[in-house]
């Protein structure tokens, strides 16, 4: 998928699966690569985007955002979450030397936002909760 897609425009999966999304807004293919490895391990379907798209995705339960790469969606993510992936959890992480990139995904709204330490030492047990 091209990292600059938004989410579900590629989907390989038929319309209608069980397995909860998550979607990483991401341009990291390295760490995408341990995120979707992560996600497969515990049943759930990965994507990677750009940016949430503007057509409703009930299937997607999580979007993850990379600080470091998507820090521009930031100011706007809430709303299009809210809007378009009503029941997806929301996760920002970014490096700790970002402090304002994490400063101000938290005052946006996201909920959840780590340092990419966090996060990494989180990826193991992150999709447990399903």
């Amino acid at each position: 998928m091209h990292v600059g897609s938004p989410i579900g425009q590629e989907s390989r999966e038929p319309a209608g699966d069980p397995e909860p999304v998550v979607c990483l807004l991401s341009g990291d293919l390295i760490f995408a690569s341990r995120v979707r490895a992560a996600a497969e391990r515990a049943d759930w379907r990965f994507e990677l985007a750009g940016n949430v798209g503007q057509q409703p995705r009930p299937d997607v339960a999580m979007v993850i955002v990379d600080l470091s790469t998507r820090s521009g969606i930031v100011p706007e993510l809430m709303n299009s979450c809210r809007t378009y992936l009503p029941e997806a959890k929301v996760i920002a992480f970014g490096p700790h030397v970002q402090v304002g990139r994490l400063k101000e995904a938290r005052q946006a709204g996201i909920p959840t936002v780590l340092t990419r330490g966090q996060f990494d030492a989180a990826l193991g047990n992150l999709f447990g909760g399903a």
